[in-house]
């Protein structure tokens, strides 16, 4: 069975500070680490429950945060910046199952800790189809346009929470509660290891039960931005609709997941030049 892997950073165990998860941060290497070692983590949980063949996209940052030489499983890496299909990057309809690791929540979710939702400076919340959606569950949308289904997310109780109604029946590891946007109660890292493995495990093992994201199609995401240029800015890129009502909203509908999925994140792209 293949598995594909996308790392955040955000959601690891003990992460609380942005300096922590960013490379000119003091502590960044002994995160880092951490980080390493619960993406570890879930590859051997899944090796465990028959696993074969890992990719791992590194999601966060500038994507390079991992040590290719100590990913588990032999797993292929995918790092590097610029990726057209960007958390997703790798994905393929070869793939039995994807696994979220280290994620966090929606920016105007519930407080979870240092919560986003792709670029802070820009965006302020996302909607599929109605729904809050975090990273988690804008990303699901490509799992469901290859029909892979996503089987595992790690990170806090509030991202667990929220991918919920669009994978039902995910696996989650919870490796620690938030308390506020910058404070959470962590699990010991080797117990948030063993609670990771054991999820991967039997996310592994339901495999065979598990289906594609509930995602409704067509599926319309909308944004809301920090102010209204930006949003007028997100129209330039065609299929991009400003609100009639609301001058920070946008929608993008599309009956293509993929394609639905490429436009926003163009946006994001778009937005974040003019955001800092």
């Amino acid at each position: 069975m293949k598995i594909f892997i996308s790392s955040d950073m955000e959601g690891t165990a003990g992460v609380v500070d942005w300096e922590q998860c960013r490379p000119a941060g003091a502590d960044y290497g002994y995160y880092r680490d951490l980080l390493q070692a619960e993406v570890n983590a879930a590859i051997e949980g899944a090796a465990d429950g028959g696993g074969t063949a890992f990719v791992v996209n590194d999601s966060h940052g500038r994507m390079a945060n991992l040590r290719p030489d100590a990913l588990a499983g032999r797993a292929r890496y995918l790092s590097g910046r610029h990726k057209p299909m960007y958390m997703m990057q790798g994905l393929d309809a070869s793939f039995d199952g994807v696994f979220f690791v280290s994620y966090h929540g929606s920016m105007s979710g519930p407080a979870s800790t240092l919560s986003h939702t792709f670029n802070p400076l820009a965006i302020s919340e996302v909607r599929l189809n109605g729904v809050l959606a975090g990273e988690s569950a804008v990303n699901a949308l490509v799992a469901l346009g290859h029909g892979v289904p996503v089987v595992l997310i790690t990170g806090d109780d509030i991202t667990a929470a929220e991918i919920e109604p669009f994978c039902p029946g995910i696996h989650a590891a919870v490796v620690k509660t938030s308390v506020s946007r910058f404070a959470a109660d962590s699990m010991h890292p080797e117990e948030a290891r063993e609670a990771i493995r054991a999820a991967a495990r039997s996310a592994l093992l339901d495999l065979p039960h598990a289906l594609p994201p509930a995602i409704e199609l067509p599926a319309t995401l909308t944004v809301r931005f920090r102010n209204a240029d930006l949003a007028e800015m997100a129209t330039w890129i065609t299929g991009v609709v400003l609100d009639k009502v609301e001058p920070t909203l946008a929608h993008l509908t599309d009956d293509d997941p993929i394609r639905l999925y490429r436009t926003f994140v163009t946006v994001v792209l778009l937005t974040r030049g003019i955001a800092e």
